[in-house]
C-alpha cells in the first residue's frame, strides 16, 4: 500500500464510506469534514436493496436495519382517483436479500460510519478541516487544507472529492458540470400525523397537473414515525411565503382533509439540479456523490448512487495499490457517470414528468401504462429492477 494516504474532502455519508471502505483494506486514509461534527441535515433518506448489501458487506447493515424502516412496497397515486399501481418488492426476493426500501436519515448513516472509522488506526477522521484546494503531480497530490489554527498542507497519493455539489475538488479539476436546474424550488416538510390512515403505503407519488407531492415515512422518536412530504412550488414565491404556516398548512391540506390543521415538525425549501460532471477523474483526483453528480429526489436515487460510487471507487483504488492499472480508475469514471445518466438521470426526469405532465391524454396513457405494468407480475419485476437500481450495477460491471 501507499505511504501516502488518500484523502477525502468531505465527510458526510459517501466520504466516510468511502474512508471505510478503504480504510477496511488498509489503506491510510485522511477524511476532512468542514463541519465540526457529523451534520445533523434532513436530506436523502431512502436506501435501495443494493446498496443495503453494500452497507452490510462494510459492516454497517445491521445498525442500519435497527434504526430504519422497512418498506417493502410503494404506490403511485392519482391525487383525484387514488392509488394508480402499487409496486411490492418482495418480486426481487431472489436477487437480494433486501427485498425492501430501507428508510434511514443519511445523518444516522455517516454517525454509524463514523464510529466504525474510529476503530481503524489507519484512518485519520478531522473535523473542522476543510479542503480549500490542491495541486498535483504525476507521484501525488498537494491538498491545502484550512482549520482554526491556519492553513496547512497534505501530501497524498490520491484526492477524492465528496464535498458536494459545490465541490471545491472538483471546481479545481479540468471538468465541468453539465445539465440543469429546474425552474420551481421543492418545499420539503415532516408531519408526525400518520398517513397509513389514508392508506398511504410508506412511500407515495402523487401525480397531480398542478402540484404534485412526493411522500415518504422516516423513522422517528417512536412509531409510528414522521412522514416527509415534497411539494412544488412556483418560481415566483420568496422564500417566506413558501415556510410561512399558511402556505404549508394549505399544501397538506390540499391532498387530506382540509378542515383541520397538521403538527409540522421541520421545514425547508431548495433548489433541484440534474447535472453530471464530464469525467470524475482527472489525474490522481477523482470525485463521487454530489460532488460528480447531482438529481432531483423523486426515486430516492441520489445518496444511493454516491454510495454505489463510493464502493465502485474504493474497489479500483485498492486494486491500484496492490499493483493493478491506473486505468482502472478511468473506468471507475466511465462505469458511474454512464450509469449516473443512463439509470439515475434518467429515471428521476421521467419521474418528475410523469408526475407533472398537464396534457390530459398523455397523462391518462401514461397511468394506464402503470396499470398494466404493476398488474403483470414479469413487467413489474422488470419495472422493480430499475427503480431499485440493481439493474444499474449490474449494467456498470458490463463498462469496460
Amino acid at each position: 500500500m501507499s505511504k501516502k494516504p488518500v484523502v477525502i474532502a468531505g465527510g458526510g455519508p459517501v466520504g466516510l464510506v468511502t474512508a471505510l471502505a478503504l480504510g477496511r483494506q488498509g489503506v491510510e486514509v485522511v477524511l476532512l469534514e468542514a463541519e465540526d461534527d457529523i451534520p445533523q441535515d434532513l436530506r436523502a433518506g431512502t436506501f435501495h436493496p443494493p446498496t443495503v448489501e453494500m452497507l452490510d458487506a462494510l459492516g454497517l447493515g445491521q445498525a442500519m436495519l435497527e434504526q430504519g424502516i422497512k418498506v417493502p412496497e410503494w404506490q403511485i397515486r392519482d391525487r383525484r382517483t387514488g392509488v394508480v399501481a402499487q409496486f411490492d418488492l418482495g418480486l426481487l426476493a431472489d436477487v437480494t436479500p433486501h427485498p425492501f426500501r430501507l428508510h434511514c436519515e443519511q445523518h444516522k448513516l455517516s454517525r454509524i460510519a463514523a464510529d466504525a472509522l474510529a476503530a481503524l488506526p489507519n484512518v485519520k477522521v478531522l473535523f473542522g478541516h476543510r479542503c480549500a484546494g490542491f495541486t498535483q503531480d504525476a507521484d501525488g497530490v498537494n491538498v491545502r487544507v484550512e482549520a482554526a489554527g491556519g492553513v496547512e498542507e497534505i501530501r497524498a497519493s490520491y484526492l477524492v472529492g465528496t464535498d458536494g455539489a459545490r465541490s471545491v475538488v472538483r471546481k479545481g479539476m479540468e471538468v465541468s458540470f453539465d445539465g440543469f436546474t429546474w425552474p420551481e424550488r421543492f418545499l420539503v416538510f415532516a408531519t408526525p400525523y400518520d398517513l397509513r390512515e389514508q392508506g398511504f403505503t410508506g412511500n407515495a407519488y402523487i401525480a397531480d397537473p398542478d402540484e404534485w407531492c412526493a411522500i415518504f415515512i422516516q423513522p422517528h422518536k417512536g412509531p409510528p414515525g414522521i412522514w416527509r412530504i415534497a411539494f412544488p412550488t412556483k418560481p415566483e414565491m420568496s422564500e417566506e411565503d413558501i415556510l410561512s404556516d399558511a402556505f404549508v398548512q394549505s399544501r397538506i391540506q390540499g391532498f387530506l382533509a382540509p378542515d383541520r390543521e397538521y403538527e409540522i415538525a421541520y421545514r425547508s425549501v431548495y433548489k433541484v439540479h440534474q447535472r453530471v460532471a464530464s469525467s470524475f477523474r482527472d489525474g490522481r483526483v477523482l470525485i463521487a456523490g454530489d460532488a460528480a453528480h447531482i438529481n432531483n429526489p423523486l426515486g430516492g436515487m441520489g445518496l444511493n448512487s454516491g454510495i454505489h460510487d463510493a464502493v465502485n471507487l474504493a474497489e479500483k483504488l485498492v486494486a491500484v495499490f496492490e499493483g493493478g492499472s491506473d486505468e482502472l480508475l478511468d473506468r471507475y469514471s466511465r462505469q458511474r457517470r454512464l450509469t449516473n445518466i443512463e439509470y439515475v438521470q434518467a429515471i428521476t426526469i421521467r419521474n418528475k414528468r410523469l408526475l407533472e405532465e398537464q396534457d390530459p391524454d398523455v397523462r391518462r396513457a401514461h397511468l394506464d401504462e402503470l396499470r398494466k405494468t404493476a398488474a403483470d407480475p414479469a413487467q413489474a419485476r422488470a419495472y422493480l429492477l430499475n427503480s431499485s437500481m440493481i439493474a444499474s450495477i449490474a449494467r456498470a460491471r458490463e463498462i469496460q
